[in-house]
């Protein structure tokens, strides 16, 4: 009780009080509608979305989305979650488009070069000199972490904090590379980027889900600039990640448990071993969450998962300090206090599943914590 009564008065330039919502804040986000700007940059126009607070003292969340996806399809649904709404209150959203993928966009015509993912990576900057934003913290999803990722190792000051969603940092092996090619011969280019949003499982489980980004896609007046967008992610290059050297900001890296693409190829770069559970794994540099019951769009199947795990990961970087314990950092207290027992065995929150008996978890306990998610 102690603890809690501690964490809860711990104060900042605005605190935010237990069910006293800031009644100047709340009129800031309902009553500022989206300010849409194209953005010139090296290599061609951005579209960007603006809304928020426009509190210069922190960071503004900056987010890309994945190929066959805009900003609004990929991340409306979870900063308009209403457990979302504390951290909408008091930062700066900025929303960016993968040149050409905005809602209404115009069709490339035939033989336009599209920028490579390094290309559009280059992009970033001149959105953060366009608003004058010092730092940011950044959110992407599939694709768009590869392309925030990109960033962040070329500009490391402009970036306090990353949370990668599904990345696949690798290219196609020649295996993949062959079946991609048979599959581009007899799959549309819809069922091309659905498979590589969801898994199979996603298929059928989340049947109206896919059905309807199916329909969007499909339908898509600009179906040509997906398709570019699509063929520059699959001609990406290997992105070498070091865990200790490439990222200088905290990261967050998430995982669905039935994501389409391989967890191991993330993991093995980093050197985390991967425990397969229905639990969330926590790194301290980096974090890892393997969410259960998610897949490829954890933002849009488990918003309620992703939201808690992003509040405390940005609580652990300094900010809303002062904001309400969550479920998941009291599970966080609950584990520090009993993740390691005297005989050195760990304490888990939950069950593993029967595929994690393989499993290893790092050994130190002052660098890994366990946590309901």
């Amino acid at each position: 009780m102690t603890t809690e009564m501690q964490e809860i008065a711990i104060t900042e330039e605005k605190p935010l009080l237990p069910g006293q919502p800031d009644p100047t804040k709340y009129m800031c986000v309902t009553l500022s509608p989206s300010q849409e700007h194209s953005i010139e940059t090296p290599h061609g126009l951005l579209h960007v979305t603006l809304h928020g607070t426009s509190n210069t003292r922190r960071p503004a969340i900056l987010t890309f989305h994945d190929v066959g996806l805009d900003s609004k399809s990929c991340f409306s649904p979870l900063f308009k979650f209403e457990e979302m709404q504390e951290i909408v209150k008091n930062f700066t959203l900025v929303h960016i488009d993968a040149p050409g993928q905005e809602e209404g966009a115009t069709a490339y015509p035939m033989g336009y070069q599209y920028p490579s993912m390094e290309q559009i990576a280059e992009m970033i900057p001149a959105v953060l000199t366009y608003f004058n934003f010092r730092t940011v913290i950044g959110i992407g999803v599939g694709s768009g972490s590869y392309i925030l990722s990109r960033f962040t190792m070329a500009h490391p000051d402009s970036v306090e904090g990353l949370v990668l969603i599904n990345m696949d940092p690798e290219t196609r092996g020649w295996m993949d590379w062959a079946a991609q090619k048979i599959t581009t011969l007899t799959s549309s280019i819809t069922e091309q980027i659905l498979s590589h949003l969801f898994s199979q499982e996603e298929m059928s489980a989340n049947a109206d889900l896919v059905r309807s980004h199916r329909d969007r896609i499909s339908k898509a007046p600009n179906l040509i600039n997906i398709e570019l967008f699509w063929r520059s992610y699959n001609s990406r290059r290997d992105l070498i990640i070091d865990r200790n050297s490439n990222f200088k900001c905290p990261v967050m890296l998430v995982v669905g448990d039935q994501a389409p693409h391989e967890e191991a190829a993330w993991c093995d770069l980093i050197n985390i071993p991967l425990c397969q559970c229905n639990t969330s794994q926590l790194f301290c540099h980096p974090l890892l969450p393997q969410m259960a019951d998610a897949g490829g769009l954890p933002q849009l199947t488990q918003p309620s998962k992703l939201t808690e795990a992003f509040k405390y990961f940005i609580q652990g970087m300094g900010y809303m300090a002062s904001s309400i314990m969550t479920r998941l950092s009291r599970s966080r207290t609950a584990s520090l206090s009993s993740s390691y027992s005297m005989d050195g065995e760990r304490q888990r929150s939950r069950t593993l599943s029967q595929s994690s008996q393989g499993g290893q978890m790092p050994p130190s306990p002052s660098h890994t914590m366990e946590v309901s998610c």
